[in-house]
């Protein structure tokens, strides 16, 4: 019997997540999950008329969802882990229970543990004894080797590298194509920029960009 699903954003995110799931359950010989729609505080037209040409229904605004009181599953398709923190509070304060959607073309180790709510794109490789906190997004192409942790909340853009042993604090954004070298650490709330080369440890809630990353 599938399970009740539904994703908080209409964004690329969002459906890129809608993505991973449909994939799923091609992939099942029953459906994974049965999704329910859509639900986002302040979709634009745009977002709504992608919904729609999809076929996914717009289920109404978060405050909405949570005082109808309906419990299914969910994923949070929001890129900013800022926000994704916060309604996954939302959520959570409402007793609702977070899903976790690998795409079947990702490749995981052996030994790899993936928390609640993470959402892993097509492409992407996770290596032997990697850790994967709550809601992490894994964007497409992206590798993460061996050992690494990655802590709640962490966003991956598409292409970027994670190598083994770094370990990624709560919050941290990495921009797509960034390389994070072998063995490092990256505080809490950093953000690495789009094509960085990470060569030293990185201090929380800072911004590094550049060859090497400074």
């Amino acid at each position: 019997m599938s399970t009740e699903l539904i994703v908080v954003g209409a964004g690329g995110f969002g459906r890129q997540t809608l993505d991973v799931v449909q994939a799923l359950n091609r992939a099942a010989d029953v459906p994974v999950f049965d999704v329910l729609g859509v639900v986002d505080t302040n979709p634009s037209d745009l977002n709504r008329e992608r919904l729609e040409h999809r076929g996914v229904a717009y289920l109404g605004t978060v405050a909405e969802w949570l005082a109808f009181d309906y419990h299914a599953l969910y994923l949070i398709g929001i890129g900013d882990p800022v926000a994704r923190q916060r309604l996954d509070r939302s959520f959570l304060a409402a007793g609702m229970a977070a899903a976790t959607a690998v795409h079947p073309a990702a490749s995981i180790g052996s030994q790899a543990a993936i928390g609640d709510g993470t959402v892993v794109c097509g492409g992407t490789q996770v290596s032997t004894n990697v850790r994967l906190g709550r809601h992490v997004h894994l964007n497409p192409n992206v590798a993460i080797g061996h050992d690494a942790v990655l802590h709640d909340f962490v966003s991956v853009n598409p292409g970027a590298i994670v190598s083994g042993d770094v370990e990624v604090g709560e919050r941290v954004l990495i921009g797509a194509g960034a390389v994070i070298l072998q063995g490092l650490v990256v505080g809490s709330d950093a953000v690495v920029g789009a094509n960085a080369c990470v060569v030293r440890h990185v201090f929380g809630d800072t911004v590094v960009k550049g060859v090497p990353a400074r």
